[in-house]
């Protein structure tokens, strides 16, 4: 399959962290797959699925369990006050494989200490990894119920729901939170050390504020300032693209791990080929997407399968030089049957993949 290349303008770091003979001589493999202790469990491989809403369902994650690589799977964000009386067979999001539990953390949201608990008492009996509560959404229906980033501004409540969950379960509980609403790394240090001390056993880290929508580059030197806060597992998360980005992270900001979002959705192979240097077949840009779809329809109803392959395709069509025909072809799709005829249709020739994916795709 014919490669091109794109040349992308790269963040400034210090000509000392890019190093691509370390990361020739798989120094990247070796560290991701240190087992890292993570409360009263661990993990063998330290590069996960970071949460995302509406993208990491079911079927996506079981689409990445396919490939392998990866250390942990995190679900989509799931209310708290469902989860307590949620049917799993019926519910589209408090949803899983059963064969996935044993590496599966669930994402909840609330603003309720005791709903949290009983969110999280849920969890822990059906035999996941773990519970991680969500501080870093900032979508406006999210924060409007003072739920994900809003509850940076009120970070005694944020420490009480941490210390709730605590008090409720034993297994691994997980943070995922933002800067803040103000860019001030001193406030998320602040939060870090009062998460911790709350009984959080890992925390997943955006340096972004939390109305930033991807416009600026986010600040790993930020993540360096929580792992040097404290003494529990840091996931640094936030624009790793490549193997070098991914090095350079784990390099420049002593983080124990990377949670990966928009780039497990564009190649949801990259955690076999970052943790164990796998070499990818061309013809995964043709199957995986016919994979999802296929995924996607053993899961859910028509609609709502055809709503998710939508928002896996912005991602996915980055991969490609002509991604905007393709994605825009798909959005304008009334079925599944019509969203395998475009897939065939598009695929009938070798498509021009590029070397890095289209950045424009990546900044909703």
């Amino acid at each position: 399959m014919a490669q091109s290349v794109r040349i992308v303008a790269q963040r400034a770091l210090p000509i000392h962290l890019i190093n691509p003979t370390d990361i020739m001589h798989s120094n990247l493999p070796r560290h991701l797959n240190q087992p890292l202790a993570i409360g009263t469990k661990s993990i063998a491989k330290r590069l996960v699925l970071a949460p995302m809403a509406f993208l990491g369902h079911v079927a996506f994650r079981e689409l990445i369990a396919t490939f392998g690589g990866y250390g942990l799977l995190f679900t989509e964000m799931c209310s708290a006050k469902s989860i307590p009386q949620e049917n799993r067979f019926v519910s589209p999001y408090f949803k899983w494989r059963d064969e996935e539990r044993p590496l599966l953390v669930c994402q909840i949201f609330g603003a309720k200490p005791p709903l949290m608990a009983a969110a999280a008492q849920r969890i822990e009996a059906e035999g996941f990894f773990g519970v991680d509560i969500n501080f870093g959404c900032a979508d406006g229906s999210i924060c409007r119920q003072n739920c994900g980033a809003a509850l940076l501004k009120d970070p005694e409540l944020a420490g009480r729901i941490v210390a709730a969950v605590r008090k409720a379960v034993a297994f691994p509980l997980f943070v995922k939170f933002r800067t803040g609403w103000k860019d001030d790394p001193h406030l998320a240090v602040e939060l870090a050390r009062r998460f911790e001390s709350a009984g959080a056993d890992a925390l997943t880290f955006h340096p972004r504020v939390a109305p930033d929508r991807r416009t600026r580059p986010p600040r790993w030197e930020y993540i360096t300032m929580i792992k040097q806060a404290v003494s529990i597992p840091v996931f640094g998360n936030g624009d790793v693209f490549d193997r070098t980005d991914c090095w350079n992270m784990l390099r420049a900001t002593g983080c124990d791990g990377v949670a990966l979002g928009r780039m497990a959705l564009a190649r949801p192979w990259i955690f076999a080929e970052w943790s164990e240097g796998r070499e990818t077949d061309p013809g995964v840009y043709v199957d995986t997407p016919r994979n999802l779809a296929r995924l996607l329809m053993k899961h859910y109803d028509p609609p709502r399968a055809l709503r998710r392959f939508k928002r896996f395709a912005l991602y996915f069509s980055a991969n490609f030089r002509f991604g905007h025909t393709l994605y825009s072809r798909i959005s304008k799709v009334r079925n599944m049957a019509e969203v395998e005829d475009v897939l065939r249709r598009f695929f009938s020739d070798p498509p021009d993949v590029v070397s890095r994916p289209n950045m424009n795709f990546f900044s909703g």
